[in-house]
């Protein structure tokens, strides 16, 4: 695996829109849902996840990335993780896993489940065309109902760092899904953001 993007490609301006900020809540969430005493996170991007857990929690975090001037703890592929079985009690992997091609996506899940002692945590970018509705009435707790569909897939066209995405021609969601049951982890939960819908989340269980 080699370096994708340049530091500055993290611009707030340009990378750092709404939708993608409430993704970064359901990172934590989902990450704070474990009570997690360590946790390892492949792909540092903006480094949002890294402040909350050090500033607001005790959680261990460490980092890993294959771009240096990141300043990740540990500058390595994700595909050959230099770590110990079973070191962290949740990995996780936000938009990252489709910077790889797809013929290596079992090989990377199956390297994330070996140092993870519990939990995987993905989320993957999911094309298609969304429907929404968000309302709420006095009294009651909002209602939010979404659906993703496609009439017609497009094929990828690799762009110099997504190699594939959910939804497109000939990786459809139960391709995907398939192939994370390869690994022997269990898919305890998936789901579309209702908030940013391009971001399709998965947490995983360990069997053993």
């Amino acid at each position: 695996m080699e370096k994708q993007v340049n530091k500055n490609f993290y611009n707030f301006w340009k990378y750092c829109d709404l939708d993608r900020w409430s993704s970064y809540w359901y990172q934590i969430k989902e990450i704070l849902s474990f009570n997690p005493k360590d946790v390892l996170e492949i792909g540092v991007g903006e480094k949002v996840l890294y402040s909350y857990l050090t500033n607001n929690t005790e959680i261990n975090y460490k980092s890993v990335d294959i771009a240096k001037d990141l300043k990740p703890d540990i500058v390595a592929s994700l595909d050959k993780l230099p770590l110990e079985d079973n070191s962290f009690d949740v990995v996780c992997a936000f938009e990252v896993l489709e910077h790889l091609p797809f013929e290596k996506f079992v090989s990377s899940l199956n390297e994330l489940k070996r140092v993870s002692r519990s939990y995987v945590i993905l989320s993957l970018p999911h094309w298609g065309r969304h429907f929404s509705v968000s309302f709420r009435l006095p009294f009651f707790k909002k209602i939010k109902f979404q659906f993703k569909f496609s009439i017609q897939k497009p094929s990828h066209l690799f762009n110099g760092q997504h190699y594939w995405e959910i939804g497109k021609k000939g990786y459809n969601l139960s391709k995907v899904k398939n192939e994370i049951k390869k690994t022997d982890m269990k898919i305890i939960k998936d789901y579309v953001c209702f908030e940013s819908p391009y971001h399709h989340f998965f947490v995983l269980k360990k069997y053993v």
